[in-house]
């Protein structure tokens, strides 16, 4: 088996494995870890954090508003942001929205 030293470094009560067989997509894995882990810390950067709520709720809004410009599956989207918290919430928007 092939050495995974980060896994040392995984808080307790985190995976090492995820089943994915059970979601039918990407979205579907997002948004059960929004609703699982609703109020627990999904991103931080330079003292900020960002819960998996709070980026259901933004990623859902920039998801609508990109829908609203006209954006529909199958578009493809380039998303330009260095390592912000901005960045999973364009993420999630995009793959949520098409």
């Amino acid at each position: 088996m092939t050495s995974r030293p980060w896994l040392s470094a995984y808080p307790e009560g985190v995976p090492a494995e995820i089943d994915t067989s059970s979601y039918r997509s990407l979205v579907d894995l997002m948004q059960e870890s929004f609703r699982r882990y609703a109020e627990r810390p999904a991103y931080s950067f330079l003292g900020q954090r960002l819960s998996f709520a709070e980026l259901d709720q933004r990623s859902q809004q920039l998801g609508a508003y990109l829908q609203s410009l006209g954006l529909v599956r199958g578009d493809r989207v380039a998303i330009m942001l260095p390592n912000v918290l901005q960045y999973p919430i364009a993420v999630a928007a995009v793959l949520r929205a098409g």
